[in-house]
């Protein structure tokens, strides 16, 4: 393994050593819907071939079902033995084993939901949550004794607009590839617009969060009395149009070639060793593996901002887990499979249909199921995996 441990050597440099729209709307409609929000580019890629199915030769297995009275536990948290679980589609936020909500979010029949949850060391609990058209989001930080502290988080992004200079869609098209896209009704260039949806969170420490803003393509701190700061902006994700693709989408043969750059969609962020940030992206639409398994990795200084892509080729990479070796665990919404970083690529570990998010903890990890964002039937789980 050892290109993955000079990743690791790499990254610790990188660190200098410090110390210990085609945006996401809501992963809810299934796979062609899951993914709308802020600006929408209808590019419907090119037919998926069998290579992006999941490999056989599995080393992990459900040992325990946790609870399968969910409907769409997009995020979850474990802390001890307590289990937290953000149930996306009902915006509402439980503990498994009490049956009322210890926090509902806006209307979920109007678009609304509570999406990431995350617990500290001392027992803080914070929450993300966005109505339908996400002109209100919030960090919510809970504390025993105490009143709660809401961070405005579209207040911040309507502010600061972190992705406003970033440049997403084709750089100088020609005249002909201008036409096409406008006809088909794609933006052919623009700078990131006013959007936010918080959609995974991690505790930093010292009462500190770090929120993935799938709306915003960027990773928010929210310190202990709610104030909002950028730590780190994605980056757009170039897709060279095929000659598939493009007959895919009606368009002429002078797109071909032409490289589109889509937004950058962060699903979850999580710490490791040195306090370096890992972060799963989507790719902008199309997210599913029809334009390509394209689901990143990435790592980010958040003392610098800097990031850098470690890992990528990933069917919808909607959250990660890193265990106590530093191993990094990928869930794969569009094929249902868990995977292992290895030298900057996946290795299947487990298939779980309608797997939507991992955790590790205890010293094992856990995983969340939500068969109904693939099109799926039966109810949401929570399970204890091993091997």
């Amino acid at each position: 393994m050892a290109c993955f441990a000079d990743i690791r050597s790499e990254d610790v440099n990188e660190f200098g050593g410090i110390g210990d729209r085609m945006s996401i709307n809501r992963l809810k409609l299934g796979a062609a819907a899951a993914i709308a929000a802020g600006t929408v580019i209808p590019f419907a890629g090119a037919p998926a071939d069998a290579s992006t199915a999941a490999p056989q030769g599995h080393s992990l297995h459900v040992i325990k079902t946790l609870s399968s009275n969910f409907v769409g536990p997009l995020q979850f948290a474990v802390s001890g033995r307590n289990v937290y679980v953000a149930d996306s589609f009902v915006s509402a936020l439980f503990r498994i084993g009490r049956s009322t909500p210890l926090a509902t979010g806006p209307d979920p029949s109007a678009g609304g939901d509570i999406a990431g949850v995350a617990v500290d060391h001392s027992g803080a609990l914070a929450y993300a949550s966005s109505n339908g058209d996400h002109s209100t989001t919030t960090l919510t930080i809970l504390r025993h004794g105490k009143k709660p502290v809401v961070a405005d988080l579209s207040g911040f992004e309507a502010k600061r607009n972190p992705d406003g200079a970033v440049h997403f869609g084709v750089h100088n098209p020609s005249t002909c590839v201008s036409d096409a896209l406008k006809a088909a009704d794609i933006p052919v260039s623009y700078t990131g617009t006013v959007d936010s949806h918080p959609y995974a969170v991690t505790s930093l420490g010292h009462g500190s969060w770090a929120v993935a803003d799938a709306g915003g393509n960027d990773i928010v701190k929210v310190d202990r009395w709610g104030h909002p700061s950028l730590l780190s902006v994605l980056p757009s994700q170039p897709l060279k149009i095929t000659a598939a693709f493009a007959k895919a989408n009606n368009l002429p043969d002078c797109v071909v070639g032409v490289t589109y750059k889509f937004e950058p969609v962060p699903t979850d962020v999580e710490i490791g060793k040195h306090g370096r940030l890992y972060v799963t992206t989507l790719p902008g639409g199309p997210e599913d593996p029809s334009a390509g398994n394209r689901g990143s990795v990435y790592t980010v200084n958040p003392w610098s901002g800097h990031n850098r892509r470690i890992a990528t080729g990933f069917a919808g990479a909607t959250n990660l887990a890193i265990d106590r070796h530093g191993d990094v665990y990928v869930a794969e919404l569009f094929t249902g499979t868990l995977s292992k970083v290895v030298c900057g690529k996946p290795k299947p570990v487990l298939s779980l249909p309608g797997l939507a998010a991992v955790e590790y903890a205890n010293g094992h990890l856990y995983a969340s199921t939500a068969p109904a964002v693939s099109g799926g039937n039966g109810p949401g789980t929570v399970v204890l995996l091993g091997h």
